[in-house]
């Protein structure tokens, strides 16, 4: 036990390394490659050189839109497993990506938008609508809601959204081709603009969820025990439903559904050390965007010089790390 904190803080150092070596790769990297000496000129002193401009205005907005969004995925998938108590639970569970998608198919088709950041509002605010619609419906009815009654009502409701999704799409084949280049999720022609849009709530989702991690630890230890701890039960859910949202609802607003890292990372932080989530929710915060960037930055040399979405990167590499990690390490209860 004496040697447990020395470990973690080592690992969230060696997290750290890891992760400023995912920004650097993802500002030099692309199809046209920046000496990284060229790269930290054009941050410090940019010249005004083609490369500087590539750096400045294209790569770093690109660049820190993916270090958010995968802070946000990672934090959000970790506190929604925390609160469902469900290993297999991901931000998606609350009716987040499916209202989202919902939410952009009916712009594409009913309002004529194409653009990443004319999807953006109408992506967070279909995600929001029907967390709230699924927080009311898990909430309501006779006996003490729960999370098992939260994610039966947001399987739900996702089921409905994903039909209405599919129905939409079917019927309007311009939105299809337009819908498929968002639902895979991915960080390429998203611009300052969309990064400045969703910069308020994934800051303010961030912090609300690092501060929960406490409650959540006294929930895990079962209802009765977090009540005697203190703990406000219905005000800690309706916390961490409503950061989910803002996390996960920005973040696919931006950038469009990333089903996997909210799933994949908690498992691995948790494999590396236990379930507390003082720490837990740290290491999925520095890790799910080593995972993304590192995917972004292979998607763009696999095909060069076209580019493979990250969404679908993010998968490709993500699951064989994840399946070598619970193989070689007990999975760790929730």
């Amino acid at each position: 036990m004496t040697n447990t904190l020395p470990r973690r803080i080592a690992g969230l150092l060696l997290c750290l390394a890891l992760l400023a070596l995912a920004v650097l790769l993802s500002l030099a990297v692309g199809a046209r490659a920046i000496p990284f000496a060229t790269v930290v000129d054009a941050l410090w002193h940019s010249d005004g050189s083609p490369e500087a401009v590539i750096v400045t205005t294209q790569r770093v907005p690109r660049t820190v839109l993916g270090l958010l969004i995968g802070m946000a995925l990672g934090l959000a998938g970790a506190v929604m497993q925390a609160l469902t108590r469900n290993p297999l639970a991901d931000p998606g569970l609350l009716g987040v990506n499916s209202g989202a998608a919902a939410a952009v198919v009916s712009a594409i088709s009913f309002f004529g938008i194409t653009t990443a950041s004319g999807y953006v509002w109408f992506a967070f605010a279909g995600a929001a609508a029907a967390t709230v619609v699924v927080y009311l419906l898990g909430g309501g009815g006779k006996g003490p809601g729960g999370p098992v009654r939260l994610a039966l009502a947001g399987t739900s409701i996702g089921a409905v959204l994903v039909a209405y999704t599919y129905g939409v799409q079917m019927l309007d084949a311009k939105a299809l081709d337009q819908f498929r280049f968002w639902i895979v999720g991915g960080l390429s022609g998203r611009d300052q603009s969309v990064l400045l849009d969703v910069l308020p709530f994934l800051v303010v989702g961030i912090v609300i969820a690092l501060l929960l991690s406490r409650p959540l630890n006294a929930l895990s230890l079962g209802e009765d025990t977090g009540r005697a701890l203190g703990v406000n039960l219905a005000g800690t859910r309706l916390a961490s439903a409503a950061t989910v949202t803002l996390l996960c609802g920005a973040a696919t607003a931006a950038a469009g559904p990333f089903a996997f890292i909210g799933l994949a990372v908690p498992h691995a932080a948790r494999a590396l050390i236990g379930a507390d989530l003082r720490w837990v929710l740290p290491y999925a915060m520095l890790l799910a965007p080593v995972l993304l960037l590192g995917a972004d930055v292979v998607g763009r040399v696999v095909i060069s010089p076209s580019e493979l979405e990250a969404g679908i990167v993010t998968a490709l590499i993500g699951a064989p790390v994840l399946i070598a990690l619970v193989r070689r390490r007990q999975v760790v209860p929730l």
